[in-house]
């Protein structure tokens, strides 16, 4: 690990903790020897970080410190840039835009000597064979999952409309799958991307939590948590 990297890494820590860190449990974090974090500590301060050590007690960092935007690890760029390659192949016609949008973000901010990661990527998402189209834009969805609002669907080879509460789109490798309560069977069901005919956004709220009705999903679905 480079020691930009660990510098960053100790206040990803430091900012975690509820109180102070004692310089072994950073070394050990960070599989790094204790004089190597008193050296990394005392560049912190040097370069003006709000961060307090005390003999005994352990490192903590000052109240309200927000870290520079964008101080990404080598390791958390490879993971954008995988995401969004997976993302760009995966995902509807939206996303797949934002995705190489995010690429070319990225590639403006981050340090010189990570660019060439954005440039030649060493990870690659493979491409899959089974790309299904889906029915109905997604991005309808994702607003209503975003909005906490209500949506009517027609779904399958029965035209008749049901009012759903979206909460989750699974991506899998075949197809996407649309997770919601159905007002109509009173219960969680799945559906299909592909198979949906149709998806009008609504105007009344959906009346349980996100947190509720994913807590709901995974009780009743242990194997796919």
């Amino acid at each position: 690990m480079r020691r930009t990297e660990r510098l960053f890494a100790i206040l990803q820590i430091l900012r975690a903790a509820r109180g102070p860190v004692t310089a072994q449990r950073l070394a050990d974090e960070l599989e790094v020897s204790l004089r190597t974090v008193y050296r990394d500590t005392a560049e912190l301060i040097a370069q003006r970080v709000p961060l307090r050590g005390d003999a005994g007690i352990g490192y903590l960092l000052g109240a309200g410190y927000e870290l520079p935007p964008l101080m990404l690890t080598a390791d958390e760029l490879d993971t954008a840039i995988l995401g969004a390659a997976w993302v760009a192949q995966r995902g509807d016609a939206a996303l797949a835009r934002a995705a190489r949008s995010l690429v070319e973000k990225l590639g403006q901010v981050v340090p010189k000597e990570l660019r060439s990661q954005l440039v030649e990527p060493s990870l690659r998402a493979g491409k899959t064979r089974y790309a299904i189209a889906d029915g109905v834009d997604l991005g309808v969805v994702r607003a209503a999952i975003r909005d906490r609002r209500k949506l009517e669907i027609e779904y399958g080879d029965v035209a008749t409309p049901r009012v759903v509460w979206p909460f989750q789109i699974g991506f899998l490798d075949e197809v996407r799958m649309v997770v919601a309560h159905c007002e109509l069977r009173g219960d969680l069901r799945h559906f299909r991307a592909d198979r949906l005919r149709a998806a009008r956004l609504l105007d009344a709220r959906i009346p349980e939590s996100q947190r509720s009705l994913r807590k709901r999903w995974e009780q009743q679905n242990p194997q796919r948590v």
